[in-house]
């Protein structure tokens, strides 16, 4: 739980692989990766759509919460009444000695049968509490799936925006070694000239071999974060679209961002839950030293064919009120009193600690959306520089005023600002889905998903109140 609020808090990386090739913008991207039919393409809501219901690690979670519901019918059932049946029956050689000297012998066929029922009055409000203490547990544990739900869909953001740059590297680098072989296809009929010397071969060689170890590296990494996306999502990526910030569900400022985090994150409000759950198992330790009241019936019939017995059979019947007080059991209760003191204590300083974690996770996360927008627009204005002067320097090259690794290093200095306005793009993506984290929106009813909701409350209001039965509502 405070592990995902600190995730959230850490913002997004950048890809590294070698010189860092790239070649497009999301948009760009998008039309060189779509298929004839723009039918077969997959967006980034329908990607997040099918991890949220396939998600191995939140269908795991959404089980846990289903376990925990369990508690609640549990601490119910102290309510009830229990009630109990017995039989006993068996074979009994008898041999006794009269006094007469005579041996009397018999083999008995003994049987008894019972039922018996026990109603709990009073028990120092212990099944209240406890029943509270449930139905607490539950809405901690609601919480803690809400958390789970908003890793998963961040984490499918983050595979699919990867794959998106990845595809685009790769195409960089391969338009990088196109270009590449040309220059040095060049280079060469220009040394066959005499126009220059073996160097600027050489020069043009290195690079280009340089151009397909990056190109072996992004198809390296395209290849991974294909396996990550298919870990997360359930499919392999298929043609992925262009993704898009989410910036009109995120708050205005940072001040409402930080409000909202320790107001409604998940990981907040199930910490606050844990407190009262906490608080709660202080007064069920505290009831074990109140007295405690049941009412107890029974009825048996037995049977018994012992010659020498004054009846051959017994039925009974009775009802029995039993009052208990403790006085006095070792110091375990004033023991389990003060643990769950120093328990709650402990989940005070815990809910503090999130609370903590979760504004500055909401304040890292507003920062680094506010700068990914910088990064874009500084990164695209370098690309247009970088373009400029790679043209100037290949008409000067032609002209004999510059040479062949000034034009290298411009064309290198156009790939890395590309990669740079690729790296940009997405983390401006992740940046906007890491702030609606942050604050605890990141969910299937905000972004409007084309899926149904999971809700958790249809299986608790199954099983609450359910008496009897093994099988669970899915039929298992």
């Amino acid at each position: 739980m405070i592990g995902r609020i600190a995730r959230a808090g850490r913002g997004v990386t950048r890809h590294r692989s070698g010189v860092g090739p790239a070649f497009a913008t999301w948009t760009t991207l998008a039309l060189s990766c779509a298929l004839p039919s723009a039918a077969w393409a997959e967006a980034l809501p329908e990607a997040l759509a099918k991890a949220y219901q396939t998600n191995p690690q939140l269908n795991a979670e959404r089980a846990r919460q289903r376990a925990t519901d369990e508690n609640v019918p549990q601490a119910l059932a102290g309510y009830r009444p229990q009630i109990l049946a017995s039989l006993s029956a068996g074979l009994q050689s008898v041999r006794n000695l009269l006094p007469d000297n005579t041996i009397q012998t018999a083999n008995l066929k003994p049987w008894i049968i019972g039922v018996t029922v026990t109603q709990t009055l009073f028990n120092g409000f212990r099944t209240a509490n406890s029943v509270r203490a449930a139905e607490l547990q539950v809405q901690s544990g609601r919480e803690a799936l809400r958390n789970v739900g908003q890793g998963v869909l961040l984490d499918a953001v983050t595979a699919y925006t990867n794959v998106l740059a990845n595809q685009s590297l790769v195409e960089a680098q391969r338009s990088n070694v196109a270009f590449l072989r040309e220059t040095l296809s060049v280079t060469q009929r220009r040394l066959n000239a005499g126009d220059v010397t073996p160097t600027d071969t050489a020069q043009a060689e290195a690079r280009l071999n340089r151009g397909l170890a990056d190109l072996n590296a992004a198809e390296i990494a395209l290849a991974v974060s294909q396996a990550i996306y298919a870990q997360v999502v359930g499919n392999a990526p298929s043609q992925l679209r262009a993704a898009e910030a989410v910036d009109r569900y995120l708050p205005k400022s940072r001040e409402d961002a930080m409000t909202m985090a320790i107001r409604q994150h998940p990981a907040v409000m199930a910490a606050s839950f844990d407190v009262d759950v906490a608080s709660t198992n202080i007064r069920i330790a505290e009831g074990t030293l109140l007295p405690s009241a049941t009412i107890q019936g029974s009825a048996s019939k037995s049977r018994n064919n012992d010659p020498t017995l004054g009846t051959l059979a017994e039925d009974q019947a009775s009802i029995v009120a039993n009052v208990t007080a403790p006085i006095y059991d070792g110091g375990q209760a004033a023991a389990q009193t003060r643990q769950a003191k120093e328990i709650t204590a402990q989940s005070r300083l815990v809910l503090d600690q999130v609370r903590n974690q979760a504004r500055t996770a909401a304040v890292s996360a507003w920062v680094a959306n506010e700068g990914a927008k910088v990064a874009v627009s500084a990164s695209e204005s370098e690309v247009k520089a970088a373009t400029v002067a790679l043209q100037g320097v290949q008409r000067e090259a032609a002209g004999g005023q510059r040479t062949t690794v000034d034009v290298l290093n411009s064309q290198a200095d156009l790939i890395q600002a590309k990669a740079r306005l690729i790296g940009a793009q997405r983390d401006r993506v992740i940046a906007s889905y890491t702030l609606l984290s942050a604050i605890g929106h990141l969910d299937v009813k905000t972004l409007h998903l084309n899926t149904p909701d999971y809700l958790p409350e249809v299986h608790y209001h199954q099983v609450r109140d359910a008496w009897h039965g093994l099988r669970t509502p899915s039929g298992q």
